[in-house]
């Protein structure tokens, strides 16, 4: 919106002085942080006193683990605050008319919407069996059904792969470092198209990369090419395979980010750290000269991305003013769904969604420590009758609980290791 207000008075420059200053992106970018910020801090309180207001409290089931009963009532749906602190600074300050700011914009708003419907069926629940007189459990309800859930992460990967494979607007270009032939044609017979762009003073030769192709770290060649997954016969039809692979992204990434919401401000200063991470690999793939010193793949129109990135970090580090240990909100579904599809997309419109188990390593172990103890719960009942737990409890981070560690500390040292396993996820551009 404003970004338009910006680029009609710049060209009325003479009229008022310095305007053009909003014409940079590092500019909107610090804008987009700061408004992010303000508006996390000075009207989290506010959203705060009306949840109370509300009565939109959360219900804690006794897991005998301590300080539980302590949460009992704080107000949940915090994530809405979130989603309004990145929605507001790119509707003001990016231009919307690039395929993907439209595509994060939705992707938030879309899983936001899920995760609300969720937490509010919750209360509502709970409110319900209080007019009753009946003791409400969150154990014996869990808001919206977990089918709907799914089905809502579904149809919003197939709008992310589909739009990133078929929108003419989506660009990905790899350098030609030698080109032995003036025409090449791909294996349908259509002409490749080469594109000369200066760096530097020298001209170098770029081709469309297509849009299934992704970055490998230690690899040779280090491209991965989705059709190699088909038989030839079947390459055609590549789309379906990079469709269902975005759904899985989509779908296991924001389902981590919501097992992981289970600590005072744990998956809040997870996701910022990976929001930074992202904010990298956008700004490296999205500028030519470093696309071409790290080898990896040039994508444009990426500029306008860093702003929402910049909104998303910014919005997560202004709600651990009110998150962080002793919380004085939860985020719930609304927050948590929403942040672990916003990482996803991004990963994916970055094409660096092989590196995913690295930097998203937290999201990953507390997933893995799920399924690991049900399935040996499920297998260890069947054969010895009675039902085993390789862990103390699940996710991972109750397990420390269990053990005597204090919520604080399991928060603290999960930042650590996300901030390890984004290093080494960084480290990977220079390993080729």
């Amino acid at each position: 919106m404003l970004y338009h207000f910006f680029h009609w008075m710049a060209k009325e420059s003479y009229r008022f002085p310095g305007i053009g200053l909003f014409q940079f992106i590092t500019f909107r970018v610090l804008l987009a942080l700061i408004l992010s910020l303000i508006i996390t801090t000075v009207f989290g309180k506010k959203l705060i006193t009306f949840l109370q207001k509300k009565q939109l409290g959360e219900s804690v089931r006794n897991l005998g683990l301590a300080g539980e009963q302590q949460k009992q009532g704080t107000p949940t749906m915090g994530g809405i605050i979130i989603i309004l602190a990145i929605i507001i600074p790119t509707f003001l300050l990016a231009n919307l008319d690039k395929v993907y700011i439209r595509l994060m914009l939705l992707c938030t708003i879309w899983l936001g919407a899920i995760g609300f419907i969720d937490d509010y069926l919750k209360i509502r629940s709970k409110r319900l069996a209080k007019e009753k007189g009946i003791d409400y459990k969150k154990s014996n309800d869990d808001g919206l059904a977990g089918k709907f859930k799914i089905f809502g992460q579904v149809i919003l990967g197939i709008i992310v792969g589909a739009t990133l494979y078929f929108n003419q607007n989506v660009i990905v270009k790899r350098e030609v470092v030698s080109l032995s032939q003036p025409v090449m044609t791909n294996q349908k017979g259509v002409k490749i198209k080469f594109d000369t762009i200066s760096i530097d003073g020298k001209k170098r030769i770029f081709t469309d990369a297509k849009n299934v192709i992704t970055t490998i770290p230690f690899v040779k060649g280090h491209e991965f090419n989705y059709a190699r997954l088909l038989p030839k016969s079947l390459q055609d039809y590549t789309y379906i395979i990079y469709i269902l692979i975005v759904i899985f992204i989509v779908t296991a990434v924001s389902n981590g980010a919501n097992i992981t919401d289970g600590l005072d401000g744990l998956a809040t200063g997870v996701s910022a750290i990976i929001g930074i991470c992202l904010g990298i690999f956008a700004y490296v793939s999205g500028n030519i000269k470093f696309a071409e010193y790290l080898n990896i793949m040039y994508i444009p129109n990426l500029g306008e991305l860093s702003i929402f990135i910049a909104a998303f970090v910014g919005s997560c580090i202004g709600f651990l003013w009110y998150n962080s240990y002793p919380a004085q909100v939860f985020m719930g579904d609304t927050g948590s769904l929403a942040l672990g599809g916003i990482i996803a997309a991004l990963a994916i419109i970055v094409r660096k969604e092989l590196l995913i188990p690295i930097f998203c390593m937290v999201f990953l172990i507390e997933n893995l420590s799920v399924i690991i103890q049900v399935s040996y719960f499920k297998y260890s009942k069947k054969k010895y009758g009675e039902g085993r737990r390789v862990f103390l409890m699940s996710p991972l981070h109750h397990h420390y609980q269990k053990k005597g560690f204090h919520e604080s500390k399991i928060a603290v040292r999960f930042w650590i290791i996300t901030i390890f396993s984004v290093a080494l996820a960084i480290v990977t551009l220079k390993l080729r």
